[in-house]
Order: structure tokens, then C-alpha cells, then sequence
């Protein structure tokens, strides 16, 4: 299961570095993690997890494979973009092609890097990106909203679906409200609506981008963003990119020492990476073995064969079972065969909620 996270901002707020960064960690993850870059410009990355190292150290792992995340550094957007201004075209289109928004914010004060509306407010430069999405969702729905009502009433029964639960979004719309504040009431009107693949539907990470000093604790500008991702259900964090690029320049022996003289236990940059899986409602679990111990990605929620799926088709046309193992009953009793005989390793059928965490075995047949 591939994820995509688009990064965009305006200009010299800092969106490049960071983006660059992301694509140069493949030196922390060289000695275990696989790294690569699919385009010149999408990075794909590990998420960060520390329950790999232990599984893969209980079961005498050869191998450690993360789940991973892709990043897209989305063409740059100038106010107009709607319209066609500047790349707005292929600004938008890039936005329809990933599954959120990652959104890097100027938080910091530089008279020597010129902001291109001259003055410092992530506020203002966040409504310049979400105005854009919203004009063209809003030109987008004007014309479908109204066309659906017209053929919901010779008794389309998808047309009033669609009328519906898109009508609700326009509305929000009109208000200068994201789409992603509709609450579609069943599992139809959430197909609908995700099928509309509207660009303000799309859930958003703010990236608060703050000098060296703010790193650790963020600052007053950072603080406006992270009551705004409260009002939206959206997600934020604090980075300083330029630690991050000073991070990547450096051994990999050195960074923990650096960081922990900054005060931070971790790179801003897996801060970003997990908080947009997060955002993206996705768990992990194992699968853990002599050969290798991997991580996958599942949406939170999928039964056993949606999650065996992910590993192979196959799996999940043939799945009969999943031997479930919780993963602190992993660690405590010493693996498989130690939670085999303290009567922890479950099989789990068809219906079976995977937990986050989990380690499975999956038996099929095809």
C-alpha cells in the first residue's frame, strides 16, 4: 500500500530544505533501510519505529524492512493558481495525486531571507494555499452539485447521493470551510464523497518552520498554527530546518549528541514522517522471522484478510487464518515459541480487527 504526502508552501519558507532533507536520509538508514528516490521529485522514506529493532533482535532477524512514506515536493503555487496562474495547473493536479497535504509554514524572523509578501505570518501564507483549494473545489462543485440535483430527481438514486452528501460540502465551501468538515452519515455517502477526490477534503499537516533556538519548544507563531490544526482535526509540529539540513551533513554517529544538545530526542524530520502517518489514519504490524522482520502498513480498522492483502493479493483471495501474537506479549515471553506455550499466540479468523502492533503469521490457500 503506497502513501503519498505532497509537500508544498510558498517561496522561502523553507519547503526545499526540508524536502531535501528528506531525500538525504538515506545515510541514517543506509545500514538497515532500504531508501529511494522513485522521481527527481519524491523521496521515499522509513517511518520511524522502534519496536522493528526488538522484534528483529528476539526472532535473529538478517534483515529489518520499516514501512515507509512518500514525499512529493509539489510544484510551486503563487495566489491565482485556481485560475491558472503561475503552475497552477500542475500545482492542483499534483495535489489530486496524493493522499494529504503537507504544509511548511514560515515561523521565524530572518531579515535575510526575504518573504514574498514581506512581513512573517504562517496564518496568512496558510490561507493563500487553502484559498486556492478551495476555488477550485468550489468552481468544481457548482457545476456537479446542481447537475446531480437535475438527475436525482427522475430517480437516480446515486445522483441523490451524490447531491447530498457533495451539496453539504459546497455549503461548507460557500463559508470558506475545507470540505474535509463534512461528516458523511454512512458508508455510501463516504464513498461518494471520497470519490470526489475533492483537494480540501485531503487531511493536512502543518509544518511550523522555526529558527535553531525554537526547535525544541516551538515560539508565538508556532503556537497560532497548532490552535489552527486544532480548530481543523488537522495535525502540526515544529521543525527547524535548518538543524535538519545541518543533521544530514553530518556522521550519523554524531547526531544524537548534537540533537540532545538542542534538547531534542529526535530529528524533526521523523516528528514529520510519523505525524503523517498518523494523519493518514494508518497502524503497523509485524511479520518476524530468521530472514527478515517487516513492518507493513494497514488502515486502522482492517480485518485479518484486508491486512494480509497487503503483504500479497494472494493472501487475502486464500486467507484461512491469522496466528496473532500481541506485540508486548512478543517482547515479554521471548518470541513465538515462548508465547506459543503461555497460550499467547491466537489464530484469528476473518473478522479479526488487527491491533497496531501486532505480529502475524498468515496461513492461506489459493
Amino acid at each position: 500500500m503506497g502513501f503519498r504526502c505532497g509537500i508544498v508552501g510558498l517561496p522561502n519558507v523553507g519547503k526545499s530544505t526540508l524536502f531535501n532533507a528528506l531525500t538525504e536520509t538515506q545515510a541514517a538508514q543506509a545500514a538497515n533501510y532500504p531508501f529511494c528516490t522513485i522521481e527527481p521529485n519524491v523521496g521515499q522514506v522509513a517511518v520511524p519505529d522502534e519496536r522493528l529493532d526488538k522484534i528483529a533482535a528476539i526472532a535473529k532477524s538478517a534483515k529489518i524492512l520499516p514501512t515507509q512514506l512518500a514525499f512529493v515536493d509539489i510544484a510551486g503555487l503563487v495566489k491565482g493558481a485556481s485560475q491558472g496562474e503561475g503552475l497552477g495547473n500542475q500545482f492542483l493536479g499534483n495535489i489530486r495525486e496524493v493522499d494529504a497535504i503537507v504544509h511548511v509554514l514560515r515561523c521565524f524572523e530572518d531579515d535575510d531571507i526575504q518573504h514574498v509578501a514581506n512581513k512573517v505570518d504562517p496564518l496568512a501564507d496558510a490561507e493563500v494555499v487553502e484559498t486556492e483549494l478551495l476555488l477550485a473545489d468550489l468552481e468544481s462543485l457548482e457545476k456537479r452539485v446542481p447537475a446531480a440535483a437535475k438527475r436525482a430527481t427522475s430517480g437516480d438514486k446515486e445522483a441523490k447521493l451524490m447531491a447530498s452528501v457533495l451539496g453539504q460540502a459546497l455549503e461548507l465551501l460557500r463559508d470558506g470551510k475545507p470540505a474535509r468538515l463534512t461528516e458523511p452519515k454512512d458508508e455510501e455517502e463516504a464513498r461518494v464523497f471520497q470519490q470526489a477526490q475533492l483537494l480540501t477534503a485531503k487531511p493536512v499537516l502543518y509544518v511550523c518552520n522555526v529558527a535553531e533556538e525554537d526547535a525544541a519548544s516551538g515560539n508565538a507563531l508556532s503556537e497560532l498554527v497548532f490552535a489552527k490544526a486544532k480548530t481543523e482535526g488537522a495535525e502540526a509540529v515544529v521543525v527547524s530546518a535548518a538543524i535538519e539540513a545541518e543533521l544530514v551533513a553530518m556522521p550519523v554517529e554524531d547526531r544524537g549528541e548534537f540533537l540532545a544538545e538542542l534538547g531534542l530526542e529526535e530529528s524533526g524530520l521523523s516528528r514529520v514522517i510519523r505525524a503523517g502517518y498518523k494523519l493518514l489514519g494508518l497502524q503497523t504490524f509485524f511479520t518476524a522471522g530468521p530472514k527478515e522482520t517487516r513492518a507493513w502498513t494497514f488502515p486502522t480498522g482492517a480485518k485479518a484478510p484486508q491486512a494480509a492483502g497487503e503483504i500479497h493479493t494472494d493472501f487475502e483471495r486464500g486467507f484461512i487464518r491469522a496466528e496473532t501474537i500481541a506485540y508486548d506479549d512478543y517482547l515479554a515471553l521471548g518470541g513465538e515459541s515462548g508465547a506459543r506455550e503461555a497460550g499467547k499466540l491466537r489464530q484469528e479468523g476473518k473478522e479479526y480487527l488487527v491491533q497496531d502492533g501486532d505480529v502475524l503469521l498468515f496461513k492461506f490457500n489459493v
